[in-house]
């Protein structure tokens, strides 16, 4: 089962992700800010990041440059409201690109993608 971290600073979201994550059959841990997001990552193993880029007073995007730097292996799959963020050059660094909806089924599908690259 892969384990999975999901980075976004609304509750909604992350209870919303959490649950159909989960039913579609990953382990789902969240976090709430960079601050939390650094803190799993040291302190546990995870196959994927959803990352959404607009923290409260943060950047999903310098979380993004962190996570590359110092887990280069981490697949990171960023995850908005905001599709034009898809040029931004920073964003190139993300594995995958999913503009946030209520019907998860794009992202769910990216999440296999990027998880059976990882795998090969």
């Amino acid at each position: 089962m892969a384990r999975l971290l999901v980075v976004d600073d609304e509750s909604s979201i992350r209870l919303l992700y959490s649950q159909e994550l989960a039913d579609a059959g990953y382990d789902v841990v969240t976090a709430g800010n960079a601050a939390e997001a650094v803190a799993q990552l040291e302190g546990g193993e995870f196959d994927l990041v959803v990352l959404d880029i607009k923290l409260k007073n943060e950047s999903g995007l310098d979380l993004l440059q962190k996570i590359v730097k110092e887990r280069h292996e981490m697949p990171v799959i960023l995850c908005t409201a905001f599709s034009c963020y898809k040029d931004d050059f920073s964003a190139w660094l993300a594995d995958g690109y999913v503009v946030k909806s209520s019907d998860l089924q794009e992202l769910k599908e990216e999440i296999r993608k990027v998880l059976a690259k990882k795998s090969r």
